[in-house]
């Protein structure tokens, strides 16, 4: 969800094998920073080339026991992580399914203006450089540190990204410069937003916002961007790092890179990463992240899939934490998009059932596939952009299997008002409807898909949410049919299968 915006939610089916199955290829998988299939414990090594995965590529079981080393983590000590609560132990099919397995989509627009930073950049208000021309110089000498730090990050070399900061702003930066080691940052881009500004009360310190892009992983990708706070402290002739502050941008929020221990696993298709508590889960989650790349990537829409699908898995600290956090309570998962066209899936630890991880890893990968980089904000379109995601989750199954059918059932004979437009959930939604909210969308795209085929669907879905045509026009182009006719089909459909 967006702040300021009406944003909807999204679920997905519990379905799918238990939790656990070893991923695959480990020569592949793992954070190299030892000879291959060997995985250290600390940030990765100098001049060692990042895997490029832009193509799915085909992988061959291999032993759990092997695979338990999938991963790799970040510098600080488990012991500094906040207790993870336990994902529940007995696995549940239903009951409620919806409060298990619910999840939201959180968008992203790329080009946020610097005044949404709160902190060090919004809370530390002063006076800017005196004079275009001293701005423009502390400017460039704050860059200058910036690239020098950057040029550090990417080769490998900690003590050079150290080496600008002054020593109490270092614990910090030793935690971001492993984890993003750990995710295999492949370009890092700082560029200033804005002039410096003294800050008020505080003699010889500037603050400047500072726009990032960044990628893992693929070398070529398109960036994401994050907007950040730092403080300067001008010494003699040399600029030192006092604070560099968490992204508090709206809306997504601090990323788990810059507030967490993180341990990470690395596969052909995604990137899943936790904190140091639940690395034990991290072979298993990467299986289940990669055999679900391969079902999203075939709902990609607008562009080729994502080099690397990226996947956090958050305890409950990291959950109220990462991203913003203020999810509804029904949530155990969403998607939240971080610009350059890239969406990072959030998983809820705490919530999780074992067998719910697939669906809901199939439905959230797609929409990482599918959504445009600006997301969408229009409640009236939410059945299609979920219908799509659960369609995916589904994979295929037949509709009598579909786990929902009962939360629709109840819905449908419980007041719905027939309008598609209608279904998006609000936080507080009872779990039957949340449930049956997605289950009609998904039944909704499911009949399109058999009526015109999944090519013809995706057409749709770009036109209406990448394109931003209305219902009427897309309708009219892509099936040549007019959509009040399809829309009244479609609840047919629905009551039909509700009974």
């Amino acid at each position: 969800m967006t702040d300021g915006d009406p944003q909807p939610g999204e679920a997905a089916a519990d379905r799918g094998s238990p939790a656990g199955a070893a991923p695959s290829d480990p020569d592949e998988l793992t954070e190299r920073s030892e000879p291959d299939g060997q995985v250290g414990s600390g940030p990765a090594t100098a001049g060692r080339q990042p895997v490029d995965g832009n193509q799915p590529q085909a992988h061959t079981p291999a032993p759990a026991a092997a695979l338990a080393e999938a991963s790799a983590l970040a510098e600080a000590p488990a012991s500094a992580q906040p207790p993870a609560a336990p994902v529940p132990a007995q696995a549940r099919r239903r009951g409620p399914l919806w409060a298990v397995l619910a999840v939201v989509v959180v968008l992203l627009t790329c080009a946020l203006p610097s005044v949404l930073l709160v902190g060090l950049v919004g809370g530390a208000a002063g006076r800017t450089a005196t004079g275009d021309d001293a701005a423009r110089r502390l400017a460039a000498r704050m860059t200058g540190q910036l690239d020098r730090q950057a040029a550090a990050l990417l080769g490998g070399d900690r003590n050079g990204f150290l080496a600008i900061a002054e020593p109490g702003a270092r614990a910090g930066l030793t935690r971001r410069y492993a984890a993003l080691r750990a995710l295999r940052v492949t370009v890092w881009r700082p560029t200033p937003d804005g002039v410096p500004s003294a800050v008020a009360g505080r003699p010889g310190e500037w603050q400047l916002s500072v726009r990032v892009g960044y990628c893992f992983v693929v070398p070529g990708c398109a960036p994401a961007s994050v907007l950040i706070g730092t403080r300067w402290r001008d010494v003699g002739e040399q600029l030192r790092l006092v604070a560099v502050e968490e992204s508090r941008s709206t809306p997504a929020g601090a990323r788990p890179w810059e507030v967490s221990d993180l341990a990470v696993a690395v596969g052909k298709r995604a990137v899943v990463a936790t904190t140091p508590a639940l690395r034990a889960k991290l072979p298993g989650l990467l299986a289940q992240a990669e055999a679900a790349a391969k079902v999203a990537d075939l709902y990609a829409v607008g562009a080729a899939p994502p080099g690397r699908y990226l996947v956090f898995y958050a305890g409950r600290a990291e959950w109220r934490r990462w991203y913003g956090g203020g999810r509804p309570r029904w949530t155990a998962g969403y998607a939240v998009g971080v610009g350059g066209g890239h969406h990072d899936v959030v998983l809820n630890a705490e919530s999780l059932s074992p067998e719910g991880v697939d669906d809901l890893l199939r439905h959230e990968l797609t929409h990482a596939a599918s959504l445009p980089d600006q997301g969408y904000s229009d409640r009236a379109t939410w059945w299609l952009v979920e219908g799509l995601a659960e369609y995916a989750g589904a994979d295929g199954q037949p509709v009598g299997r579909y786990e929902g059918l009962s939360e629709v059932r109840k819905l449908v004979r419980g007041g719905w008002t027939g309008r598609l437009d209608g279904l998006a959930p609000a936080d507080d939604a009872t779990d039957d409807r949340v449930g049956g909210s997605y289950g009609i969308g998904y039944l909704a795209v499911r009949h399109l898909v058999d009526r015109y085929g999944e090519q013809r669907v995706l057409d749709f879905f770009r036109a209406v949410i990448h394109d931003r045509r209305s219902v009427d026009e897309a309708s009219d182009q892509v099936f040549g049919e007019q959509w009040s006719t399809l829309h009244d089909d479609c609840v047919a459909y629905v009551r039909a299968v509700a009974g």
